[in-house]
């Protein structure tokens, strides 16, 4: 059996790795997303993402993008020298509702999970409301991203990961 700690480090680029192919299904194949998650109306890049060369034994590369308008070339720049997603910030809207959140590639971890706004509490009988529709709300989210990344392994483990995912990523971080 594999000790955790172990375990932790050999498998830690697939967190990387789904983040990456995220970030490339966003630009170019929204619509795959919806086949995910079918109350969907938009899931962007937000206002930052980190990009990690792990690869480099001497000093790994790290390039941080930030802002709410953000040029991502340099980030694909950073993809053709080797590096992936280590963390990114996402803005997931479904209805009217919106969530913004961090997401670490290591560890599937989220942060600075905000929800969209709640009724209000005007009684004590509506904080339990409130907190139940706080619930789902934060659900709703680790939700979607469960079901991406059980989207992802299984394409990740199949022959079109090679075949065809593989290859289209590449075009899409090379130059025209």
């Amino acid at each position: 059996m594999l000790d955790i700690a172990v375990a932790y480090r050999r498998y830690q680029f697939i967190g990387d790795e789904f983040l990456t192919w995220l970030w490339y299904v966003i630009e170019n194949d929204p619509r795959r997303l919806n086949k995910i998650d079918t109350e969907l109306a938009s899931l962007e890049i937000g206002s930052r993402m980190v990009l990690a060369n792990r690869h480099q034994k001497d000093s790994g590369e790290t390039v941080t993008i930030k802002g709410e308008e953000a040029n991502m070339d340099e980030g694909l720049v950073a993809l053709r020298k080797g590096a992936m997603v280590a963390e990114v910030n996402l803005v997931y809207r479904s209805g009217d509702n919106e969530w913004r959140f961090n997401l670490k590639g290591e560890s599937l971890n989220f942060s600075s999970l905000k929800v969209p706004e709640t009724g209000k509490v005007e009684t004590q009988e509506d904080i339990e409301g409130a907190i139940i529709e706080k619930v789902f709300l934060c659900e709703k989210v680790i939700n979607l991203i469960n079901n991406l990344f059980h989207y992802f392994i299984k394409l990740r483990v199949s022959n079109d990961w090679s075949a065809k995912t593989v290859p289209a990523m590449r075009k899409w971080i090379t130059p025209s």
